[in-house]
């Protein structure tokens, strides 16, 4: 945090700290490039640690030490002590790898936002035990392209492979890196990404944390499962109802063909479409916003669904092509399933739409398979961003 000087301009922070202006003029958008006197700028990729200086030291010395201009020692400490020192950011902050519930999202969310303030936060809808759903959004680029995860309960991994993505890309910008041979900000600049990387915030917990407290949905998940106190084959939300087999894309065949007729740990579609609120939100984002491409993931089984009954358009095989080369993963067009969020968006739309089985095996994945399935998808996007 800097506090501005008659006369400064973001582009001398930029300067200064080796922070692209665009990251900077988006983390405050409340300003405009010439600045006023007192104006507080937050930087991007930084944080601030305590200096405990010898008497004998001055700002000049001190700056030398922190490899930084004096200026903005000088623009950090107004006669306080200890000094403030901005110290860049060279690691992540996300462990994916972990049983990662809400709580650790939102905790990775804040502390990413705080550090990385071009990242831009919002609510788009509740769970039903009233959770918030957040969408992230980064890229001030024209073309939107949507991602999400944990659509389904026990595949959670994928809201820790996406949070790590989003660390990985945040980094990267700041420091100039280059991933996988893939210059960033570029791509920060063609491209907005929104990210919903938890669908379904109540399933997560109810699969890695056990019933709710709230009446009557704890007595309700234990009935409909059995009795059971192991939750971890639960792929719906809280009220027994399959996320993805929600959207109206021929949804009346999933309902007459799915056993379940009613709400059931997975399969079941509901009574009708978009009944639930995580549902709705999802469609109500996709109605608003008029992405070009959705990537929706889940695990398992390496590979990418890309077509929808011959609504998808001929630019989805290229895409899909350079999302498989760069992942290993297999490219399958067609697959006997309706009324996914997928299906749904490329019937609406006739635009690319993509589902991403990440991993294999039997879900919940092992935390063991988390280095992999967090490349998989970081080269996945890498693949999309350049080919956008």
């Amino acid at each position: 945090m800097i506090r501005a000087r008659q006369g400064d301009t973001l582009h001398m922070y930029s300067q200064w700290l080796a922070i692209p202006h665009e990251l900077i003029a988006e983390a405050n958008p409340h300003v405009s490039n010439e600045l006023h006197d007192g104006e507080i700028i937050q930087i991007p990729g930084y944080d601030v640690v305590a200096y405990h200086s010898q008497t004998s030291e001055t700002l000049e010395q001190i700056a030398c030490l922190a490899s930084l201009p004096t200026e903005v020692l000088q623009r950090m400490n107004d006669d306080r002590l200890p000094l403030r020192i901005p110290r860049r950011i060279e690691a992540t902050l996300v462990n994916g790898q972990k049983p990662y519930d809400f709580a650790s999202m939102k905790q990775d969310i804040d502390d990413l936002c705080t550090h990385y303030p071009f990242i831009k936060q919002k609510v788009i809808g509740t769970s039903v035990l009233g959770q918030p759903i957040i969408e992230l959004t980064i890229g001030c680029g024209p073309k939107k392209i949507h991602l999400n995860g944990s659509f389904h309960a026990n595949e959670w991994i994928t809201t820790a492979a996406i949070m790590s993505f989003i660390n990985e890309y945040v980094l990267a910008l700041t420091n100039g890196n280059v991933l996988f041979g893939h210059t960033l900000m570029d791509y920060y600049k063609k491209v907005t990404l929104s990210i919903v990387p938890m669908v379904n915030p109540d399933g997560v917990d109810l699969v890695l944390n056990g019933p709710p407290n709230q009446e009557p949905y704890r007595s309700e998940v234990l009935r409909i499962n059995q009795g059971e106190r192991d939750f971890s084959q639960w792929k719906a939300n809280i009220r027994g109802v399959d996320l993805n087999n929600q959207f109206p894309a021929k949804w009346e065949i999933e309902q007459a063909r799915k056993i379940p007729k009613s709400p059931a740990p997975r399969d079941f579609p509901g009574f009708s479409p978009l009944t639930e609120p995580e549902a709705k939100a999802m469609a109500d984002l996709a109605y608003n916003r008029d992405f070009e491409i959705i990537v929706a993931f889940h695990t398992q089984g390496k590979e990418i669904y890309w077509g929808y009954e011959g609504w998808e358009p001929e630019d989805a095989e290229p895409i899909v092509n350079a999302l498989a080369k760069a992942s290993g993963y297999q490219a399958v067009r067609y697959i006997d399933s309706h009324a996914g969020y997928r299906d749904w968006f490329i019937q609406e739309w006739k635009r690319p739409g993509y589902t991403v089985e990440l991993g294999e095996g039997v879900n919940p994945l092992p935390l063991e398979q988390f280095g992999q399935i967090k490349e998989h998808a970081l080269k996945m996007l890498l693949s999309l961003l350049a080919i956008s």
